[in-house]
């Protein structure tokens, strides 16, 4: 869905613009679009990236 989503980096803070109440999630791994993300309010997840578009939060980093 987002080739941004390729960029994401373990470390990188997102947020799922879908899911808002998950709050901020910092990315674990990028593996092949399957991106695991541990989120504030909703623990870790692993997302489909060609189904799912992360905001990036560069003022976290």
């Amino acid at each position: 869905m987002s080739e941004l989503n390729a960029l994401l980096e373990p470390g990188m803070f997102v947020r799922n613009p879908a899911e808002p109440d998950w709050g901020i999630g910092q990315v674990q791994s990028n593996i092949d679009s399957r991106i695991t993300v541990n989120f504030e309010n909703e623990g870790k997840v692993v997302l489909d990236g060609r189904r799912v578009a992360l905001d990036r939060l560069f003022d976290m980093d």
